[in-house]
Order: C-alpha cells, then sequence, then structure tokens
C-alpha cells in the first residue's frame, strides 16, 4: 500500500472528515472510486479496510471527504487518526522526476563519490519543500541526516538500482 495522507478530524455533522494529504496533488484521489483505510500506515495490504468515496473537495487550505456507510459524526469520529492509503495499481502513474514516497523508502542514499550516507527511512513535509529522512547505521551508534528533496541536493533517483545520488556529505 502507498500511504497517501491521514483523517485529522471528523468535519461536520454529516460523516465529513478532514484530511492532511501527504503528497502534493490529492485532488487526483477523487479519481479513484475506492480508498483504503487503516490505523497503522505499516499494515500490511491484507489489513487495509476499503471504503467507497461518497464525496472530496477542497475546504480551506485543506480538503474534506465523506464516504459511503459514513453518514454521521459519530462515523466520522470513528475513522479520525486512520491512515488513507491505495494500492500500487489503483494510483495514477507519477510524471517525470516524481517519485511517490513510498517508494523512496528504503533506497540507499550516496554522495557525488559513491560513499553511502545511509538508507531513507522516511520524508517529512515542510511546506517548502519535501526533506528525506536518512539513517546511517542502527541502535546508538545511528546517525540521522536530513536532506532537502530538491535539485540542488538530490542529483539522480534510480528506483531500478533503489538508490539516490546526492550532492550531500557525511560531515554536514
Amino acid at each position: 500500500m502507498i500511504v497517501l495522507g491521514r483523517i485529522v478530524a471528523p468535519f461536520g455533522v454529516q460523516g465529513w472528515v478532514k484530511i492532511h494529504p501527504f503528497g502534493d496533488d490529492p485532488a487526483a484521489w477523487r479519481s479513484m472510486k475506492h480508498w483504503w483505510l487503516s490505523a497503522d500506515a505499516d499494515a500490511p495490504a491484507e489489513s487495509w479496510s476499503q471504503y467507497e468515496l461518497r464525496g472530496f473537495r477542497p475546504h480551506g487550505k485543506g480538503f474534506v471527504a465523506a464516504f459511503v456507510g459514513a453518514d454521521d459524526r459519530s462515523a466520522a469520529e470513528a475513522l479520525d487518526g486512520r491512515f488513507i492509503g491505495a494500492p500500487r495499481e489503483a494510483l495514477p502513474k507519477p510524471g517525470k522526476d516524481e517519485y511517490y514516497w513510498g517508494d523512496l523508502v528504503g533506497l540507499s542514499v550516496e554522495d557525488e563519490a559513491g560513499d553511502t550516507l545511509g538508507t531513507v527511512t522516511g520524508l517529512l513535509s515542510t511546506g517548502a519543500h519535501d526533506v528525506l529522512q536518512v539513517v546511517d547505521g542502527e541502535g546508538e551508534a545511528a546517525q540521522e541526516r536530513l536532506i532537502p528533496f530538491v535539485a540542488a541536493y538530490v542529483l539522480d533517483v534510480d528506483l531500478a538500482a533503489r538508490r539516490i545520488r546526492t550532492a550531500w556529505q557525511k560531515d554536514w
């Protein structure tokens, strides 16, 4: 499952919920007839529950959504905090130089000289740009690097080779 966002609060009294998207084009989710929800973003695909979308629209700076069968505030409250996901095949193909966060997690990160900086463990959305969370090592000796996911620092993403090449140094 590719995690797309999270339900952050009920909205109104007719079963609508507020959505916090993790990507930059949540309006494209409207084309998906079903969304999949889970309390655990790392849950196996078979444990996600499928919901039929009843409505989805922008609201202020965010989005709100409603599902078939969730018709009142109590039903919306029961969905609060759940992650929104979709199987890879249900999602639109990303454009050139666009990636789903789920595709980046687990990739090895190296500098221009080919030295390994660590592995992508997650991404952060800062508003200005996304940031790669890269961890090198394990346990107490592990070192985390936060690398801006922008063209100035990310030189190449090779999904087939499971590698990201960066203009970042170990001592930064």
